[in-house]
């Protein structure tokens, strides 16, 4: 019983923080992020201590679940394996955009505005410093700056799925149409990731280096 009071307890501050993030979507959509002050309430504060996390709503999560996938990954598979369903799932999600909200996220903000496209770029690499750590666990022989080069490669697939969002939303398509385009670029990025960071490659690549 506690067990389930506590799951619906966590549900409702999920659709809670949801909802006060869609509502300052709309308002920086309408208004222009630079334009929109934080509402004065205790509940935005409580769960967007800044108008910057307004804008980075899913940063955390998003990092969590990349490491999460990453470290637990199968023995065999690459970590763009690894990522590949959450990163096509993330593309594919931009559909369900609703039309008022469009102009409001991150990528069609940091298309715009230099202070957001900042932030963009800052989240990316705190994303990367966090997969490094986790393919420097699973991967014992992977030397840091090794894994930090592998990790910006797999974070910037998803800043990829930003840039070309804010971009193409910029010049007017629509999230459906987005969505159908992006979706082969960010494919053929993780099949080109997958084959660079696939265990055999890696070893390959060792071995070579090791010969010269």
């Amino acid at each position: 019983m506690a067990t389930e009071t506590a799951g619906l307890r966590q549900r409702k501050k999920e659709r809670t923080r949801q909802s006060i993030a869609d509502a300052a979507a709309r308002l920086f959509a309408e208004r222009g992020y630079e334009q929109v002050t934080v509402i004065d309430e205790q509940t935005v504060y409580n769960y967007f201590p800044t108008k910057e996390h307004l804008v980075l709503d899913r940063d955390e999560a998003l990092r969590d679940r990349l490491v999460q996938l990453v470290r637990e990954r199968p023995a065999g598979v690459s970590p763009a394996a690894a990522i590949r369903q959450e990163a096509l799932a993330f593309v594919d999600g931009i559909r369900r955009v609703p039309a008022d909200q469009v102009r409001g996220g991150l990528g069609y903000l940091a298309a715009v505005s230099p202070t957001i496209r900042r932030l963009s770029l800052e989240m990316t690499d705190r994303h990367a410093t966090a997969i490094a750590a986790a393919l420097t666990e699973t991967t014992p022989e992977l030397e840091a700056g090794v894994a930090k080069l592998q990790a910006i490669a797999l974070a910037w697939v998803f800043q990829t799925i930003t840039d070309e969002t804010g971009r193409r939303t910029h010049d007017g398509q629509t999230p459906d149409r987005i969505a159908h385009t992006v979706r082969p670029i960010v494919a053929a990025m993780l099949d080109d990731l997958d084959r660079w960071l696939s265990p055999s490659t890696s070893r390959q690549a060792r071995r070579s280096s090791h010969n010269r």
